[in-house]
């Protein structure tokens, strides 16, 4: 597979400065289906030519600041800017989100998400509902983005925001790909260091994508020998 050099890219959302480096993705064999594991936090599906990621919490600075924290806006532009890193590095023609597109109720942030959604018109936007997404139903209407409640399945892929026990009660046949808990993996050094970075996690029957987002917490896995795990450590993914 053939990648595009970032610096083809005519990007107008980055100013002349700024310059994003992204590093080759960690090709992954599931199913007999070719994912692309990058350190931009998302997975490239070649199969289907889409983007799968989850957790981007759009607006999400912007309900602190309304709440009175003083969350700085350029954590939420960098989150954009590398969302359309992505998006011109891959190019997709599906985006799909496993919930948690937004955070909140209408700000700013998603009124600056909406410009930039207008210059991608013909790029789907599947989400599978999360618990934040709580925008009505006319935003995801106007913004062409197809809503799913619960569950998308293609292929042999389920796609969910959080499996819970839920997972038990699914088709077998269906892997099963969720987001939600925002998974981090311990790193162990010397003198009792240790240091948590954010991971895909693959098991036997499911994963779990990192939180797209970089303003948010890490749960921590405790992997199982037979799981696998993909590191994010220096804009690179690192099998452990």
């Amino acid at each position: 597979m053939q990648f595009i050099g970032l610096d083809l890219i005519q990007n107008t959302y980055l100013s002349s400065y700024e310059k994003i480096t992204l590093v080759s993705p960690q090709k992954f064999i599931l199913n007999n289906q070719t994912l692309w594991l990058s350190p931009g936090r998302c997975i490239f599906w070649e199969e289907e030519n889409a983007l799968i990621l989850s957790d981007l919490h759009f607006g999400k600075t912007g309900h602190f600041r309304k709440e009175g924290i003083g969350v700085p806006q350029n954590i939420y532009k960098e989150d954009l800017h590398r969302l359309f890193s992505q998006v011109q590095f891959f190019k997709p023609s599906v985006l799909l989100i496993t919930g948690d597109m937004f955070h909140s109720q209408n700000n700013k942030e998603i009124d600056f998400f909406l410009k930039w959604r207008k210059d991608l018109p013909n790029i789907k936007f599947h989400l599978i509902k999360g618990n934040h997404d709580v925008l009505p139903d006319i935003f995801y209407e106007e913004a062409k983005i197809t809503v799913a409640k619960n569950k998308l399945y293609i292929k042999g892929f389920c796609f969910t925001h959080d499996f819970g026990s839920d997972l038990k009660t699914q088709e077998k046949k269906h892997f099963t790909f969720s987001g939600h808990i925002h998974p981090g993996v311990r790193m162990m050094g010397n003198g009792k260091q240790s240091l948590m970075l954010p991971c895909f996690y693959f098991t036997e029957n499911y994963a779990v994508l990192p939180a797209f987002s970089l303003f948010s917490g890490l749960y921590n896995l405790r992997p199982k020998k037979k799981d696998t795990v993909f590191a994010l450590v220096e804009n690179k993914v690192m099998r452990l």
